[in-house]
This record gives structure tokens, C-alpha cells and sequence, in this order.
């Protein structure tokens, strides 16, 4: 099974926890393993989305790199390919099938305030969710939601402590115990 992980691109703690949150959860519900950030370091983001995950359950980790290029570098060395989600792309329908279908592990690169431009070069592809502006989320859900053709709904989280009950109205959670009951 392929392994994904995002790189989110010029993190800055007083502009971006929000976003950057919101990014690491998407990136864990819907199955990839990793983020990591560049740009500013945030142990108070790192340590809420790790309660999150003792909470919830994994396996997910986020970690921080300075150097986003060498993390780009590095995961092509080792064989991956680098999936940069911009508007200005190629759209996601024509050529997600080709990416899902080849088995190579995924870096999926979000941006930031700038994304400078050594980006583009790097990236395997280049993939625009819509050609219009939006949400580096929304563009990461749908992105991840087409790559793994719907098999998030059905994911378990290892050593959750919570989880959610579906039902139609109202909210409903359950605590699980150490035997996973």
C-alpha cells in the first residue's frame, strides 16, 4: 500500500495555526501518515495535533523540517513522487487515476503565504483541484478523497480513546478501553 504524507509549506504561527491545524487533521482523516511542516516551527500546533491523535487514534505523526527542498529531494531519492496541489494545475480528474494507479508513494505539497516558484520544477505533477481560488484544505480533502477513491470512509484508527457513534441527530461518542471495547 502506498504511503502518503503532506508537506505543508510555509507554516507562520501567528498567520497559519489555524489553517495548518485544519490541514494536519484533513491529512490524518483521510489516511496519510504524515505532515510536515516548513517554514516557522510550532511545538504548540505539533503537541494539539498530537493530542489528537492520542484521542483518536493513528498511526500519524507531524514532525518539522526546515528545509522543505530537502524533504522534496530526499523522498524522490528514495523513489516517491511529489504531488504539488495548486490552481494553476492540471485538473485533478484527468490525471489522479495515473497517480493512484502507479504504486509509488505520494508527498503531497501544500502551500503557504508564497510558494516559491523551485516548487513547480520539482513537482511530478502539478495538480489544480479547480483552476479557481480556494482553500489549500478543500484542496487537500478533495485531492486525497479522489486518490484514495473513497476507501477513507472505511479507515480504523490504531489506539483510538474516542470515537464517533453516526447517527442521524445529535451527537454520540464512545470511550474505549484499553481492550479495545
Amino acid at each position: 500500500m502506498m504511503d502518503v504524507k503532506v508537506l505543508r509549506l510555509g507554516h507562520r504561527p501567528s498567520r497559519d495555526a489555524r489553517i495548518t491545524t485544519h490541514v494536519c487533521l484533513t491529512a490524518r482523516a483521510f489516511g496519510a501518515s504524515e505532515v510536515i511542516l516548513s517554514g516557522e516551527e510550532d511545538p504548540k500546533l505539533m503537541e494539539g495535533v498530537e493530542d489528537v491523535v492520542r484521542r483518536w487514534g493513528g498511526p500519524f505523526s507531524v514532525v518539522y523540517r526546515r528545509n522543505w527542498q530537502g524533504v522534496i529531494d530526499s523522498w524522490k531519492k528514495d523513489g516517491g513522487e511529489v504531488i504539488h496541489l495548486t490552481m494553476y494545475g492540471l485538473p485533478a480528474r484527468d490525471v489522479v487515476p495515473g497517480i493512484r494507479d502507479n504504486g509509488k508513494d505520494k508527498l503531497i505539497v501544500v502551500g503557504g503565504a508564497r510558494v516559491p516558484g523551485k516548487v513547480y520544477s520539482l513537482a511530478d505533477y502539478n495538480v489544480g483541484v479547480t483552476n479557481q481560488p480556494h482553500s489549500e484544505v478543500s484542496s487537500l480533502a478533495v485531492f486525497m478523497h479522489m486518490l484514495l477513491d473513497g476507501a477513507e470512509f472505511d479507515l480504523k484508527f490504531e489506539d483510538a480513546r474516542i470515537e464517533v457513534i453516526p447517527q442521524a441527530r445529535g451527537k454520540m461518542l464512545r470511550e474505549i478501553d484499553d481492550d479495545g471495547d
